[in-house]
C-alpha cells in the first residue's frame, strides 16, 4: 500500500497544483482589469487635455 511519505508527497503535489491553478485564475482576471483601467484613465486624460485646449483657444 502507500507509505506515509508517499501520502505527504501526494498532498504536497495537490497543494502546489491547487495554488498554481488559483494563481492562474487570479492573474487571468486581474491583469486585463488592470490594463483596461489604465487605458480608460489614459483616454480620460486625453479628453480633459483636449477640452482644456479648446477652452483656452476660445
Amino acid at each position: 500500500m502507500f507509505d506515509f511519505d508517499q501520502y505527504l508527497g501526494f498532498l504536497a503535489f495537490l497543494t502546489i497544483l491547487t495554488i498554481g491553478f488559483w494563481l492562474m485564475i487570479f492573474l487571468a482576471s486581474f491583469i486585463p482589469y488592470w490594463i483596461g483601467g489604465a487605458i480608460m484613465e489614459m483616454v480620460k486624460e486625453k479628453q480633459a487635455e483636449r477640452k482644456a485646449k479648446k477652452q483656452a483657444n476660445s
